[in-house]
């Protein structure tokens, strides 16, 4: 029994609107998967069903009972199942899901129904889970044995006295022959009854089910019905259903599938479902459709809702979640609205239906049950609401979406499950959400939902669609896959305040006035006093204090407190502050109360370092409740605290400076008027506000301040300073008070150090008294500053502040104030004096120093007295001029300016030329460095391609391309974010592309320059998508690998994942294998929190970047764990461990395996001493490997980007004996054992060797005697046995027939796919020109008959030439396919002609290719018979290729020589004992990890590319060849537990290697066991593949082209076993058989063998298997009407011309005209698409396929001929094989020619009709120019030799043939 964790009160964070935390009730279990839960609506109790499990909870979800209901064997294909009927299926463990949990009431039972054995229910009794019975017996007891447990709804109607019915929907799962999609059944008392879920009503013709026709499945196989949720509503029962939406689906172009919600309703007493009804249903919002039904809830509305409705308050209403949009069933969109139904409403729309129907309007509309349009019949009838059908007119469905209102709309969530119930007078709905929430809602009115709060439950786990209440609706229960919880309904206590409670909007949640909390209305014991339970917002208490602020000196004042909505307070109230003090409140008459504010002392408690105010709470404390129940803020404040006149009088309380004694206080009277009282900002002592205080540095002055209010001293007082800091320093300067209003400091010179500062800002304040400073307005400023510095040069002191005086002194060369200048009047340069300008420019800089001629360059000039303003400034750089731009001028020290457009041809380079003012030497310069003009170019873009979205690293190439200011990349219309750029490429980023995935040509703009090359384009392709990871969970730290598969990967440079977890990003790297596959390192995150929960942390965000790529950004935030990370314990207390060689080494730890699903484990590697040690790993240590090494050796353990260190192994050895005793005891010991093995030998060697040699003898005799036995027994039983399945196994086969150009191909042009034909041709005007005219010399009969003869008579003119000849003038001739049949006709009769006068025997005509007559009909034939392939005799064809494949692959192949157990051909059937087994995989799909496995049968010595392609055919089964994965791009994995996953390989390091015989690697070799686990991966381009796979991939090259050309359609005869690879090497590769020409085979071990002729008998088991489908496909050839297709024209009138051609020439023998017919047909067209079914259908053909191919292809051909088979024991096997069904097969052939002569002539009128109607259906296959191209060849050729001929000719001659072809070899010579 499984083990079940039980947690009965376990605490979660809820994270509610408040961000509350609450505990709640839980069960969880660790080890199943929870389906349904159901709650007993008198006790209760809670039942729950999940995984192979029932449980029983109690209330508070205790567990009470278990009780186990699987695994059980079964397998799903078994019907009826394995215990009733002996199953040939072989039977596993299943798991058995909980589909259907109900209680029946009335029986007190517990309805259980699962998924094993077809669906049967078990009933368990409700108190103790006991099982009463398990009906299996009957069909229907088989409800469905569909897996999906959210499939299935039902529905327990009682009635009275009698037996209750269960109304059950499920899915079928395709299976609708076995279970009706909805039912009606008995509930019997007998749990055992035979009757039990019999249906109510059966007789020959209707009873009490629906099930989904056969018609539907075949045209839409994805069919089924999913059942969501079902209820009663007064005498009707209800289904909603999931459906596929077959119109929309069918119109869908790119295949996806569309689904509909509907709404079914019968009556319940319906025992005949007459009144079966469906409707679909949906809800819309905001213009978006919501059609994907999730999850209902049938309710009552409350009061207001029904008020709002209209509807009566008992009415019932439904509740119900839709997802948006109409696919992705499995998987919907999290965007989803929670929409209202009234069920009066639903059944209007019903019943106006069936009013219309029964009226004879329209049809019944129900398109998938009845798969026609059934009319509607007009019947006389009074439809009222109750009414339940009659025998017409039924089952009806509705032909317009009811829509319900929309409620709420959620787009992140995900809701997924609903309840509801009436509180008072409001609706509450409660919603599960995907996420791991409970939302509550509040519902009032249609327009009035409000979602008032969200808990968290399982976050990031979706709920479940069970959400039940308990019977007093106290709490409500949630279901997730693990967990069940209880959560209270409401949480009223997490409101802390009347405002937030009653502004929660919990329709539960009231403010219990004197109690002080939020709570219902029930559990406040005052609620029934006058304002004692508050339930509006408006009636919260509202109290009010006045005085509401009190001076810290003040106490005992007395404050009156005003209240509104409070109770009675007669019992009496207190007022405290805070916790310090509490005194008693006086009640006024007038309802207020009077409270005293706190004593001195504990003002001082209350207030003490809390500055100038302290804000503390005045509450009032109820003597009734003794809990404090309202409150109101209160303001201490403290005019002492505040230090400066200006915020002692601002203060908004009523404080008072005292100037003279430079103190604030709250008592006016502590400060008299004589002491300076200020009551007001006005009356302050203040600086006045003026410009900045400049100081010049080391200048001796007084500095005079205006002022106001200036107190004067008195006596005893201390005068003015000024104190001044500077750098730490401060000075105290003595100052002078004017009088009130002005200060000034008497004469100083102030400094500072240091010349990297021009200026800096003083601290500066004026005081009195010593330390009594006068206020400063906030903006005063005190600069000290020095001229010099920083202004080395005239430009920059002239530029300095004017308001610092500054000058240029020119002889002293320094910049100084005009004082400190000799002779200031013409030596000292001011910015004021008129004309100042700066003589001596110079520039230090220019750049760029190249550009583009056309101008635009924004050049730089940086230096120094480059003018004062822009304005004075002229320019010109490299002889051309430059504008001066004034915005990004720097008076004295740059210069931007803009190049204008150089004229010059190729301008030299040159300087920049400078003038300030006029250009006289003193005021003009030029630069030291060059500019230079260069025309950029653009070479190639790197990467060529990259995603719409942009985001590409592109790096632009070319030449000069740093030259310029400005550049500017344009793609199309979006411009290149620039990154960088150099001389030879500029780095951007490409932008999103506004066409989507497209070629965009690239400008690139320098300056005014435009650059662009035809040849350099970058191409948008799609953008890259993520599909699937895996795993899809890390560790804390990240590190560990993601396998990430996706599509267009390889268009981004460099991906990364990240996540966002709490605010913080994390990224970690990606390296992309291929298109759809990279490999990731996890990013880590940080908790922010200590302990990561057990089961995981959810990122909020985790995707990729993928360049700009937005969808990849954040992928569903659940999809992705992280789990704690593992941590070690140290080696013992010292860190030093103990051991001894050949002892494991323990590592305890914790966290080693996450709780992750999947096989997926963390990468472990323990290194010991540095080596790297062999692991078990279990959740709580690491099992090392015995370490080789002695000594002491550092352990160190690293995984997942971790490293831990864990101590030291001190590893010593124990020796009893010293090392010379030891070699002692051996060296004696071995003496006296070899003497007494000696003697013993001798003595009995002699008498054993007769005997020996006698029983050898006899053994092989009787071994082989038994094997012959065995072998022939085997032929036959396979014979009787394999014909059944194999025809089974045939049923349903698609058939995936190649489009009509790639047939064709393939037949007029074998072995080359991409033939010129199918291509455009890019030629010179005139060459296309001749090759048009070249067209149509061809439509002229003379020149192509005189043309083709030509050829012919040529020598050199070969076999392939003249097949190449007529397929091109096949195609040439494609859109006038009248015109070729007459001149393949022609041909024809001039080759008849030829073969009578050389005198040949008539019956040789046409068999070989010799002529281009011959190649053309095998053309004609295939352009004009590929319908009828198509349509009848593709099929048959078909089913032989898959049954030769199926029936080879059944026994051995040998992957070398091509031989098998199976085979039509002796040349490749193994010829010895090959002892196997057949094994079913388990494989996983290689596009999605998470879909459901595929069972796949191979056999165990096949090898890994033999396993790999049986798994792909099978899981790919129905898919083309083309389009899906081949074997050599693929890894096969196998599998092991959760940790191992090995990589099978043909050959590895594993391989066995016998003398110098190498063995392929089977699965045997690997011991892979019956029902493993495997995969498909894609091939990983590791070192460690590399290197095990490099070797056997050099040995397989020579031997996979000899398999390619054995399998090509010239080849098709050489099936001799091929070479073994790797000969010359010295190394011979087997597999099964090792090749018969080696000498090591021939002799040795001939005694194990028999002969090798006894294993023919396969060859007929094989035959006789495979004759049905043989059978088939000649019949089907061999008619003339089959399967209602009539015979191709073609067939008919090509044997009509040759039986005229025939009696023209006097030819009446019946075996000649028989002969021509079979040669002309079967051997020209059918035996070459017998042998090459590839030319037909997307498949691939292998060596043993194609010699059993060739096999049938024979015994065609002898079936058309007309000579006797003679027979004899010297003939082929293959003549052998079929001796006795060739004269049945001719007999047929008879028939058909003789069936064909009976029927009427096609005139050549209806026959050229055809043709035209066949060359306009294919007009455009083909590239006509390329044929004519192709053709053209052979005139180039044979160029005299062909105008010679059409000289001889006369009809040529008349039209001047050979003049219009050398017109066309001019014009194509002209063109060379």
């Amino acid at each position: 029994m499984h083990t079940v964790c039980l947690l009965p009160l376990l605490f979660f964070t809820i994270g509610g609107c408040l961000g509350s935390s609450r505990p709640f009730r839980t069960f969880v279990v660790t080890d199943t998967t929870l389906t349904h839960l159901a709650v007993h609506r008198v006790t209760g109790e809670v039942f729950v069903g999940a995984v192979n499990r029932v449980f029983k909870l109690a209330s508070n979800l205790t567990e009470l009972r278990a009780h186990v209901t699987g695994p059980i064997e079964d397998n799903a294909r078994c019907y009826p199942p394995p215990s009733m009927r002996v199953c040939s299926h072989r039977l596993v463990p299943v798991d058995n899901v909980n589909k259907l949990l109900l209680i029946d009431y009335a029986a007190r039972r517990l309805v259980a129904c699962g998924s094993i054995w077809q669906g049967i229910c078990q009933f368990l009794r409700l108190d103790d889970l006991f099982k009463l019975g398990e009906p299996h017996h009957r069909k229907e007891h088989y409800l469905s044995g569909a897996q999906e447990p959210d499939s299935m709804a039902g529905v327990i109607v009682e009635q009275g006295q009698g037996p209750s019915k269960l109304f059950v929907g499920t899915a079928v799962d395709g299976k609708s022959e076995y279970f009706p999609t909805l039912s009606s059944r008995k509930l019997i008392d007998d749990e055992d009854s035979g009757d039990m879920f019999s249906l109510v009503y059966q007789d020959e013709f209707v009873s009490s089910q629906i099930k989904i026709p056969s018609d539907t499945l075949s045209l839409y196989p994805a069919f089924d019905i999913y059942y969501i949720y079902g209820f009663v509503s007064a005498s009707f029962v209800y289904f909603l259903t999931l459906q596929l939406d077959t119109q929309q689906t069918l119109l869908d172009t790119a295949g996806e599938k569309f689904f509909t919600s509907k709404i079914v309703r019968m009556c319940a007493g319906d025992s005949e479902f007459y009144s079966y009804v469906e409707f679909p249903i949906g809800c819309s919002w905001r213009g978006v459709e919501y059609r994907l039904v999730q999850s209902a809830h049938l309710a009552k509305p409350g009061l207001l809702l029904a008020q709002a409705l209209g509807v009566p308050a008992d009415e019932d209403v439904l509740f119900t979640i839709f997802s948006q949009g109409q696919k992705n069933r499995a998987n919907p969109p999290r965007q989803t609205i929670l929409c209202l139904f009234t069920l009066s409403s639903i059944n209007a729309h019903i019943r106006r239906r069936i009013q219309s129907c029964y009226r004879g309007e329209g049809t019944l509309a129900l398109p998938w049950l009845l798969n026609k349009e059934l009319p509607c019949i007009n019947t006389p009838m009074q439809i009222n609401g109750n009414f339940c059908g009659l025998v017409l007119n039924q089952p009806l469905g509705g032909l317009h979406v009811i829509e319900g209102l929309p409620l709420l709309a959620d787009s992140t969530d995900g809701m997924a499950s609903v309840a509801a119930y009436t509180y008072h007078q409001h609706s509450v709905v409660f919603i599960g959400t995907r996420s791991g929430n409970l939302k509550k809602v509040r519902v009032d009115g249609s327009q009035d939902a409000q979602l008032y709060e969200t808990v968290s439950v399982v976050q990031g786990t979706p709920i479940l669609r069970d959400l039940l209440f308990s019977p007093d609706h106290r709490h409500i229960y949630l279901l997730s896959e693990k967990q069940v919880s209880q959560l209270p309904v409401e949480t009223c206590e997490q409101y802390l305040s009347c405002a937030a409670c009653l502004g929660s909007g919990d329709p539960h949640c009231g403010w219990c006035v004197l109690q002080h909390r939020c709570c219902r209305e029930g559990a406040c014991p005052g609620a029934s006093a006058p304002h004692g339970f508050a339930e509006e917002l408006n009636k919260c208490i509202q109290v009010r204090v006045r005085p509401n602020n009190v001076s810290v000196t003040s106490s005992g004042v007395q404050l009156t407190v005003a209240m509104r909505n409070v109770p009675d307070l007669s019992l009496g109230v207190s007022c405290s502050f805070e916790e310090v003090t509490e005194s008693e409140a006086i009640l006024l008459p007038s309802g207020e109360l009077r409270c005293p504010s706190p004593s001195l002392q504990e003002l001082q408690t209350l207030t003490r370092g809390h500055g100038a105010t302290h804000t503390v709470r005045l509450q009032l404390l109820s003597m009734e409740t003794g809990v404090r129940f309202a409150g109101v803020d209160f303001v201490f404040y403290n005019c002492s605290a505040l230090q400066s006149c200006m915020s002692c009088v601002g203060s908004p309380y009523p404080c008072h400076w005292c100037k003279y004694r430079h103190v604030c206080t709250s008592h006016p009277h502590e400060c008299s008027f004589q002491e300076g009282r200020v009551h007001s900002p006005e009356g302050c002592p203040e600086i006045l506000p003026r410009g900045d205080l400049l100081i010049p540095v080391g200048v001796m002055q007084p500095l005079t301040l205006r002022a106001k209010n200036l107190p004067q001293p008195q006596s005893g007082q201390k005068n003015y300073e000024c104190v001044v800091r500077v750098q730490g320093r401060q000075h105290r300067v003595p100052a002078v008070r004017f009088n009130s209003s002005s200060v000034q400091c008497q004469n100083a010179s102030y400094f500072y150090e240091g010349d990297e500062f021009g200026d800096t800002e003083l601290d500066f304040s004026v005081v009195w008294d010593g330390d009594f400073p006068i206020d400063k307005p906030p903006s005063f400023r005190a600069l000290l500053y020095k001229c010099w510095a920083q202004r080395p040069s005239c430009g920059l002191c002239l530029k300095a502040d004017p308001r610092f005086n500054c000058g240029w002194c020119i002889s002293e060369h320094r910049c100084q104030l005009r004082v400190h200048c000799p002779a200031p009047k013409s030596n000292w340069m001011h910015p004021s004096q008129k004309g100042a300008r700066c003589s001596h420019p110079r520039i230090t800089q220019i750049h760029p120093l190249t550009g583009p001629k056309e101008g635009g360059t924004r050049v730089t000039i940086v230096g120094e007295n480059l003018g004062l303003t822009s304005r004075e400034v002229g320019l010109r750089v490299a002889g051309v001029r430059c504008n001066s731009i004034p915005t990004e001028y720097v008076s004295a020290e740059r210069i931007v300016c803009e190049m204008e457009e150089s004229l010059v041809p190729s301008p030299p380079p040159g300087p920049a030329e400078l003038c300030v003012g006029d250009c006289s030497a003193d005021f003009r310069t030029q630069s030291q460095q060059l500019y230079s003009f260069v025309t950029p170019t653009l070479d190639r873009v790197s990467p060529t391609r990259g995603p719409a979205s942009g985001g590409t690293r592109l790096t632009i190439s070319g030449t000069s391309l740093d030259a310029g200011s400005r550049v500017t990349v344009i793609i199309r219309d979006g411009e290149c974010q620039f990154v960088r750029r150099d001389a030879e490429a500029i780095v951007c980023i490409s932008p999103i592309s506004t066409l989507g995935p497209s070629q965009a040509p690239i400008i690139l703009a320098i300056d005014h320059a435009n650059i662009s090359s035809t040849g350099v384009i970058y191409t948008y392709t799609q953008d890259p998508t993520v599909t699937h990871l895996e795993p899809t969970w890390s560790i804390i730290n990240g590190s560990t690998s993601i396998t990430v598969s996706g599509t267009h990967l390889l268009t981004v440079q460099e991906p990364r994942v990240r996540a966002k977890y709490r605010g913080i990003e994390t990224t970690n790297t990606c390296q992309v294998i291929n298109d759809t596959a990279m490999l990731c390192k996890a990013p880590g995150i940080f908790l922010g929190h200590p302990q990561p929960r057990a089961q995981g942390e959810h990122p909020d965000e985790f995707g990729f970047l993928l360049d700009h790529v937005q969808a990849a950004r954040s992928l569903n935030r659940s999809s992705f764990t992280y789990y704690p990370d593992p941590s070690f314990e140290p080696l013992g207390p010292s860190g030093v461990l103990d051991v001894k060689p050949g002892s494991h080494v323990v590592l305890k730890g914790k966290n080693l395996i996450p709780a992750a699903a999947g096989s997926s484990r963390l990468n472990y590697t323990v290194l010991i001493g540095g080596q790297p040690c062999a692991l078990t790993v279990s959740d709580t240590q690491l099992l090392c490997d015995s370490p080789s090494q002695t000594g002491r050796q550092p352990v160190m353990v690293l995984v997942g980007g971790l490293e831990f260190w864990l101590g030291t192994l001190h590893i010593t050895a124990d020796r009893a004996l010293t090392l010379p005793a030891m070699v002692g005891l051996a060296a004696g010991g071995g003496l006296l054992l070899l003497a007494i093995t000696v003697v013993l030998v001798a003595y009995k060697r002699k008498t054993q060797d007769a005997d020996r040699t006698l029983k050898r003898l006899q053994l092989q005799m009787d071994n082989l005697e038994s094997r012959v036995a065995l072998e022939c027994k085997e032929a036959f039983a396979e014979l009787q046995t394999d014909i059944n399945e194999l025809t089974n196994h045939m049923d349903g086969v698609q058939i995936p027939f190649l489009d009509y150009r790639t047939y064709a191909v393939r037949v007029l042009f074998p072995g080359i796919e991409a033939h010129p034909v199918l291509k455009e041709l890019d030629t010179p005007p005139n060459v296309e020109k001749a090759l048009r005219l070249f067209g149509q010399l061809l439509h002229s009969r003379a020149f192509l008959l005189t043309f083709i003869h030509t050829l012919e008579a040529q020598s050199s003119f070969s076999m392939r030439d003249r097949g190449t000849v007529a397929s091109l003038t096949m195609v040439a001739l494609q859109s006038r396919l009248d015109y070729a049949t007459g001149l393949l006709k022609q041909l024809l009769a001039d080759l008849i002609e030829k073969n009578l006068e050389s005198k040949n025997h008539p019956k040789l005509l046409l068999r070989r290719t010799e002529s281009v007559a011959e190649k053309m009909l095998t053309n004609w034939f295939t352009f004009l018979l590929h319908k009828f392939l198509k349509e009848c005799a593709g099929e048959p064809l078909f089913l032989l290729y898959c049954a030769i494949k199926q029936q080879m692959e059944k026994g051995p192949i040998d992957a070398i020589t091509g031989e098998a157990r199976y085979s039509l051909s002796e040349d490749k059937l193994i010829r010895q004992q090959i002892d196997y087994k057949t094994l079913t995989l388990h494989c996983v799909c290689p596009e999605s990890e998470g879909s459901a496995q595929v069972p796949v049968k191979v056999l165990n010595c096949d090898s890994i590319t033999q396993a790999k392609d049986k798994l792909l055919d099978t899981v790919y089964k129905g898919i083309p060849y083309s389009q899906r994965p081949k074997a050599e791009d693929m890894d096969l994995e196998w599998r092991q537990g959760r940790m191992a996953r090995i990589i099978l390989q043909d050959e590895d390091i594993t391989t066995k290697i016998e003398c110098d015989w190498k063995r392929i690697n089977s699965l045997a070799h690997y011991q892979v066991t019956d029902g493993s686990l495997v995969a498909l991966v894609p091939k990983q381009v590791s070192a460690y593949n590399m290197a095990n796979s490099f070797t056997f991939t050099r040995s397989l090259s020579r031997y996979e082209s000899l398999l390619r050309a054995a399998s090509s359609p010239d080849s098709l005869r050489s099936r001799a076993p091929m070479l073994t690879p790797d000969q010359e090497a010295g190394t011979k590769l087997w597999h099964l058989v090792k090749n018969h020409d080696h000498a090591d085979h021939r002799e040795g071990d001939r005694g194990s063998k028999m002969v090798s002729e006894i294993y023919l008998t396969r060859l007929l088991a094989t035959k006789g298997t495979l004759q049905k489908f043989v059978d088939d496909l000649f019949e089907t050839v061999f008619s003339t009407a089959h399967r209602g297709s009539a015979l191709p024209l073609a067939i008919k009138y090509m044997f009509d011309f040759l039986d005229e051609q025939a009696d023209q020439r006097q030819i009446s023998d019946p075996d000649v005209r028989h002969t021509w017919k079979s040669n002309c047909l079967p051997l020209r067209f059918w035996v070459n698409v017998i042998k090459n079914p590839q030319f037909v259908f997307d498949i691939h053909k292998n060596s043993i396929t194609d010699a059993c191919l060739s096999v049938v292809a024979q015994t065609f051909m002898d079936s058309c001929s007309t000579s006797e088979h003679r027979l004899g024991k010297d003939s082929p096997s293959n003549k052998l094989l079929y001796a006795k069904d060739i004269p049945n097969y001719k007999s047929w052939v008879e028939r058909y020619y003789r069936d064909i002569a009976k029927m009427a002539s096609i005139s050549d009128q209806d026959m050229d009709a055809y043709l035209v109607e066949q060359s306009r259906l294919h007009a455009n296959d083909f590239n006509v120019l390329s044929a004519l191209s192709e053709l053209y060849f052979y005139v180039t050729k044979y160029r005299q030799e062909i105008l010679t001929s059409l000289d001889r000719d006369a009809s040529c001659r008349k039209h001047k043939l050979r003049q219009k072809l050398e017109q066309i070899i001019t014009l194509v010579s002209s063109s060379s």
